[in-house]
């Protein structure tokens, strides 16, 4: 599949503001999976200076600084994405892999170390419960720990829409069976990693109705699955994730996806009244033929 994607985002100050340095996470990924074609980042007021660089978690991200004061600050990024994994189901897993718990080689169990955390400093108490129940329903099968993970979230709990705001803990969706796309995602990667499953969050697009003009940012998550690489899955779809989600990045840590991020300091001290902002955001995403690149 063909996008053609434009995300606009715009933040306005109640005061003349000095922007501190922010970071981008516009960038799509490249990989097997998504091929990028063209990619174009505008930002209002002109920086002074913008830099690329690939963090740890193999993303990459632009980063710029400014010097004038300003009362808004206009980011746009317009991208065009070939994404290539027609059939999610093309992967063969390691032997040892096909059951939980899994016995780890050394070497990759401390290679996924970030990815086997929980959300903080010990895992719910809730997530590890239904783990647990999910493994005896499965039989230990990992594939099918997986996808009734999944398929419980997708329909038997609330969707809800938050604009904005971290991620719940996991023990929150937990209590209240509902929650926002990136709240699932938290909790399907707080369940895996509570069994053993190396989980991590991906912020992106994703297809949906060709007749809705209205987009966000979605976020979904990716398990490590040992013979195959990163595989992801969608609650909020109830699906695997295959060509019709475009990832911008990945991290162990759902704050490491946030596509701006960034600080401000008054442009007047001290300020007259405490500066405030608000926000707004536009993606709009265009279905495009092959035909069309040549």
């Amino acid at each position: 599949m063909r996008y053609h994607i434009r995300h606009k985002t715009t933040y306005r100050y109640s005061d003349r503001i000095i922007l501190k340095p922010h970071l981008i996470r516009l960038y799509p990924q490249g990989d097997a999976r998504q091929r990028l074609e063209q990619w174009e980042l505008q930002v209002t007021p002109e920086p002074v200076g913008r830099s690329q660089f690939t963090d740890l978690d193999g993303n990459t991200l632009t980063k710029v600084w400014f010097h004038d004061p300003t009362p808004t600050l206009t980011i746009t990024a317009t991208m065009t994405v070939e994404t290539l994994q027609s059939n999610p189901f093309n992967y063969l897993l390691d032997a040892w892999a096909t059951a939980l718990p899994w016995d780890y080689p050394h070497s990759l169990a401390a290679q996924l170390t970030p990815y086997l955390r929980p959300v903080q400093a010990s895992f719910d108490p809730g997530a590890i419960a239904l783990a647990q129940d999910l493994h005896s329903d499965s039989q230990g099968n990992t594939l099918d720990f997986l996808n009734r993970l999944n398929q419980m979230l997708y329909t038997d709990w609330d969707y809800i829409y938050r604009a904005s705001g971290a991620p719940w803990l996991p023990g929150v969706t937990l209590r209240r069976r509902q929650g926002s796309c990136r709240d699932w995602a938290v909790l399907f990667m707080e369940v895996c990693r509570s069994l053993g499953i190396p989980a991590r969050f991906v912020s992106g697009y994703q297809e949906g109705d060709r007749d809705q003009s209205d987009r966000d940012l979605h976020a979904w998550i990716e398990v490590y699955l040992p013979g195959a690489g990163w595989h992801g899955y969608d609650p909020t779809q109830g699906l695997l994730v295959s060509d019709r989600h475009i990832p911008l990045c990945a991290s162990a840590d759902p704050q490491f996806t946030a596509p701006i991020t960034g600080q401000i300091t008054p442009s007047r001290l001290p300020p007259p009244q405490p500066v405030t902002t608000t926000m707004e955001s536009a993606i709009a995403l265009e279905w495009l033929t092959n035909s069309e690149s040549e």
